[in-house]
């Protein structure tokens, strides 16, 4: 394979990853020379104990933080050391997130949920790239509900949405099941599923081995560390139909 190809396989990597921070000169140590690569197109479950570190990964890999030490390459450029309006502007459009709270505006309707990170390009908005981020999570009869008229599955598909309208290059999901039933749950995680069979790649956080068995490859952190990086789980699908049942 030439260097070149190989770099388009690559989404992302970070090399030697450390992770401080300092709070009234007391130094809190949370990652530990973390050495991780994720291709394009993969599911990927960052899976550990509260505390693990696991989140902090997560928002150094989605430019929601920064490292303290080490580097890290997105799509073949060093990111390490952007400026805070960079980071930004790759959050907006090269990333997608869903979280477990949902991160909804209330009393605002569904479509107008999903439409709001196109109003930070100062474009146009898309109204048909709106509608198939809505339709692709299968709420086309909600589009104009409000959010608080939704059922906690029915709000992290909004979310979901959302993180699709502007097509980014990545989607972070970080315990997307964790405020709702198990129903609900495996619902998600279906349509997280679907989407990664469409292409798109996925980062889930998890602290729930059946969450993270509905992705392809499980990285396991422990007190700041990888400790198991493994493909070799079968996806939860069976066990998934009996209780959708």
């Amino acid at each position: 394979m030439s260097l070149q190809n190989l770099v388009a396989k690559i989404m992302l990597e970070v090399k030697h990853l450390y992770k401080d921070y300092v709070n009234d000169e007391v130094v809190t140590k949370i990652l530990h020379d973390i050495n991780l690569k994720i291709n394009n197109g993969e599911f990927v479950a960052i899976m550990g104990p509260s505390g693990s570190g696991k989140s902090t990964l997560m928002h150094i890999l989605g430019f929601l933080d920064t490292l303290t030490e080490g580097q890290y390459i997105f799509q073949g450029q060093d990111v390490s050391q952007l400026d805070d309006q960079t980071l930004a502007e790759y959050r907006n459009k090269k990333v997608g997130f869903v979280f477990q709270s949902f991160n909804l505006l209330p009393k605002t309707t569904v479509w107008e949920n999903v439409r709001l990170p196109l109003l930070y390009n100062h474009d146009k908005v898309d109204e048909l790239a709106v509608d198939a981020a809505i339709k692709a999570v299968g709420l086309e009869h909600r589009r104009d509900f409000l959010s608080n008229q939704l059922s906690g599955g029915e709000k992290q598909r909004v979310a979901i949405a959302r993180a699709l309208v502007n097509q980014p290059e990545i989607i972070f999901a970080d315990e997307p099941t964790g405020n709702l039933d198990s129903k609900s749950g495996i619902q998600i995680m279906s349509i997280l599923q679907k989407l990664n069979e469409d292409g798109k790649t996925i980062v889930l956080v998890t602290h729930e081995t059946l969450t993270a068995k509905h992705a392809k490859r499980i990285i396991s952190i422990k007190d700041g560390e990888i400790v198991g990086d493994s493909n070799k789980f079968e996806r939860v699908i069976a066990d998934d139909q009996e209780v959708l049942k």
